[in-house]
């Protein structure tokens, strides 16, 4: 008996997608570009497979996920994702609204050590190095503990010299 069975598995497609041509023009972008992370490249390479507008697209999630060998479940949220919110909430990664950790010199710090620089120097130094500048953040108790690297990268966004 010749010709091809499909079987359709319990995951398949539950959200039809139907991309605009400027969306799938994006989106080729995306795949083309040669220089994207992978997570961004495997979501938008699944929206241009589920478009069902487009003659090369409107696969079930089973079947993008084994041709790319991700997961039926990726595949699914990508596809929710872009439903609920478009093809910036699905392809493109949120911005963290906060650091990972709090920044150790605050503005308040870092007006301090600014102070700090333009006054003179400790007894016996012509300047003052990262170190003092550290050690004497800390005495005056302005932050509990900093290390010099940190005022380092603190004094970089200044145009404050060290008193040289």
């Amino acid at each position: 008996m010749e010709g091809t069975t499909q079987i359709t598995s319990a995951r398949a497609r539950k959200a039809r997608i139907r991309l605009t041509a400027e969306q799938r023009t994006h989106l080729e972008g995306i795949v083309h570009d040669g220089d994207t992370r992978r997570k961004r490249f495997i979501h938008a390479r699944a929206l241009l497979m589920a478009d069902e507008a487009h003659a090369e697209g409107g696969y079930t999630d089973q079947e993008i996920g084994d041709a790319m060998d991700v997961a039926t479940k990726t595949i699914a949220r990508t596809r929710a994702a872009f439903l609920r919110g478009g093809i910036t909430v699905a392809v493109e990664r949120k911005p963290r609204a906060t650091p990972p950790t709090e920044p150790v010199i605050d503005g308040r710090a870092e007006a301090m050590l600014v102070a700090i620089c333009c006054s003179p120097a400790p007894g016996g130094r012509a300047r003052w190095t990262l170190r003092l500048l550290a050690d004497e953040l800390v005495d005056r108790k302005v932050v509990a503990t900093v290390c010099r690297e940190t005022v380092r990268k603190a004094l970089k966004k200044t145009s404050c010299s060290r008193g040289g």
